[in-house]
């Protein structure tokens, strides 16, 4: 109940309720973006609305310690909540699609210590501040008189926001997954790790599969429906778990620490900090993770926010849209 009302409280006040509510808010103005673009779609995300459940766990290796006192790096197993999922606001949005897959995690740690976070499978966002993201969905809006966006108002904003154009150039070049377990995840913001010394680091991390990056190829694609991704990886799961090796990627000077639509060279150290394991899949709809967040702010001792904007931005809207998700889902 507590929960419940804190949530209530929060969403009230970032959709400007009350008198005193001059303008929508930045958080509203997001969430409504996304309902503007991809619909309304009752008890859905308003973001990576397309998904699965899982589960499985988390062994921190003995290097990530050198950067990060938490405790997720101890090595003993910790029970991992998981959601892979299809970029967009729609629930019928295409598995062949050129959008970003999701990997959302909760890493429920020892002492009640959680650690969420939401990687995308490309190493950039698509916004390097907030305030870009609304008006980035919306030049991208059909116009209901044409069905169409506006071509003039879609050129100045890319023309104004090179840099929003970068996640779908690297989108354009990559394969379409032929499996949420094998295509790499990125964190795309930048964290501050500190160890048990009190020495600090920025820090991005990835998920690189076990299995290898597989693509489909355009015969493949051909053959395949709009919605193999859930029922593939419930297979693949069933007859092997599926792996991913964790790794952190170290900033040096000069790396744009407040930037997600940078990425850092590739030259950068890569610290092999833990392996994430996937054992089971959701049968259906629902599940452990339907109700999460994934906060990417919530985080360990050993680690905190960077500067980033975005990533500190993303709270707001996250709880104001499971608060619309709560009040609409189908009773």
């Amino acid at each position: 109940m507590k929960f419940l009302f804190a949530l209530s409280a929060a969403v009230a006040a970032l959709s400007g309720v009350g008198p005193a509510a001059a303008q929508v808010s930045l958080p509203e103005a997001q969430v409504n973006a996304l309902e503007g673009l991809f619909g309304k779609h009752a008890g859905a995300r308003r973001s990576g609305a397309k998904g699965v459940c899982a589960s499985g766990y988390f062994v921190g290796a003995a290097d990530a310690r050198t950067l990060s006192s938490a405790a997720v790096f101890n090595g003993d197993r910790v029970p991992v909540v998981a959601r892979f999922s299809v970029g967009g606001g729609s629930p019928k949005a295409s598995d062949k699609g050129r959008s970003v897959r999701g990997l959302a995690l909760q890493f429920q740690l020892p002492g009640g210590e959680q650690w969420q976070m939401a990687n995308v499978s490309a190493p950039v966002f698509f916004v390097a501040r907030p305030d870009q993201f609304a008006p980035f969905l919306q030049v991208r809006t059909p116009d209901p008189a044409t069905g169409k966006p506006d071509p003039d108002k879609l050129k100045a904003f890319n023309d104004a926001n090179p840099e929003t154009l970068r996640q779908a150039a690297y989108l354009a070049k990559a394969p379409i997954p032929a499996s949420y377990g094998t295509v790499n995840y990125w964190s795309t913001n930048a964290f501050e790790a500190s160890n048990a010394q009190g020495n600090k680091q920025f820090v991005r991390w990835q998920f690189e599969p076990e299995a290898g990056v597989l693509g489909l190829s355009e015969e493949q694609l051909k053959a395949m429906g709009d919605d193999f991704l859930a029922d593939e990886l419930r297979k693949r799961v069933a007859a092997q778990p599926v792996a991913f090796a964790f790794k952190l990627q170290v900033a040096e000077a000069g790396d744009p620490i407040t930037d997600p639509t940078q990425a850092w060279p590739e030259t950068r150290r890569l610290v092999t900090a833990g392996r994430l394991v996937i054992d089971q899949v959701a049968p259906g709809a629902g599940g452990a993770c339907e109700r999460m967040t994934f906060n990417p702010v919530v985080l360990p001792t050993g680690l905190a926010p960077s500067a980033d904007p975005v990533l500190n931005a993303r709270a707001a809207p996250y709880a104001l849209s499971l608060g619309r998700r709560i009040a609409d889902a189908p009773k």
